[in-house]
């Protein structure tokens, strides 16, 4: 983990997201990239495109500077290097590319959930990236205090499509010394039995090399129910699924369960696109 792109728009969320970029930067070594992008008004883009209003669009860009640099300045960054951009673009999308072409390792947003859509990085834009984005995504909901990962659940069907993700997931778990609880939920809809469950994840197992980590099959009414309630009972720090770009998904990896942690989940919840 060496570079951490922290997009703002300047609300306390944004805060809550650099607070914790920080300190996973500095148990890391890593830098942050923090990135606001200026969404103009539709009439305002008409007027760039045709030359005109110039001053009011470098007016914005030097006001969006300079909030960025009293941000860099605030203590908890100190001894981290951070660089920060300003970009006319749309929020999802300019995250996107800013990902694509500076070799980010974690994205770190923040959210209100789907109470709140005051501000652009919240909501919708949010749901995009983490269903969008190559690199993992963590969203934060509050203020992360001293924010120490020790218990990290990945909840998963353990299927041969997760192989991938679940190599960044193990080294972001070496990279924050936590334990991790792999957990299958068990559905009325979606049922095995307990031999099936663990012969599943042994199979899963097989293919990695784990050392600080414990299986489980935790039975509720649904996913999203199941992931809460389980990471509730064992108090862990963060919740970890996949999530897929497509929308022809087994139920596992659908939308709407990483959307429905997000916006209810007081936890962080981290995200690997399949």
């Amino acid at each position: 983990m060496k570079h951490i792109l922290v997009p703002t728009d300047f609300s306390e969320q944004a805060e809550y997201a650099l607070k914790a970029a920080a300190q996973l930067a500095k148990k890391n070594n890593a830098s942050i990239y923090l990135l606001h992008l200026l969404e103009l008004p539709s009439q305002m883009s008409d007027a760039v495109s045709s030359g005109k209003s110039i001053p009011e669009v470098i007016l914005f860009i030097r006001k969006a500077n300079e909030r960025l640099e009293n941000i860099k300045s605030q203590s908890y960054l100190d001894g981290i290097v951070v660089e920060s951009s300003v970009q006319l673009e749309k929020a999802f999308s300019g995250i996107l590319s800013f990902n694509e072409t500076n070799e980010i390792d974690l994205i770190i947003m923040g959210s209100h959930g789907s109470s709140n859509t005051e501000h652009l990085l919240i909501g919708s834009n949010t749901e995009k990236v983490v269903r969008l984005s190559k690199a993992p995504v963590l969203v934060i909901k509050k203020d992360p205090g001293e924010f120490q990962i020790e218990k990290i659940v990945f909840a998963s069907d353990f299927s041969k499509e997760t192989k991938k993700p679940f190599k960044k997931l193990l080294k972001f778990s070496q990279d924050t010394n936590a334990k991790l609880l792999l957990v299958m939920i068990n559905t009325p809809n979606s049922f095995k039995t307990t031999q099936k469950s663990d012969q599943i994840l042994e199979k899963f197992l097989r293919k990695h090399d784990l050392e600080n980590y414990s299986t489980h099959v935790y039975n509720d009414t649904n996913v999203e129910n199941g992931i809460t309630n389980f990471a509730k009972s064992k108090e862990a720090d963060l919740i970890s699924i996949c999530t897929h770009g497509r929308t022809r998904l087994s139920h596992f990896f659908s939308g709407s369960i990483s959307q429905g942690l997000i916006n209810h989940e007081s936890r962080p919840v981290l995200t690997f696109r399949i």
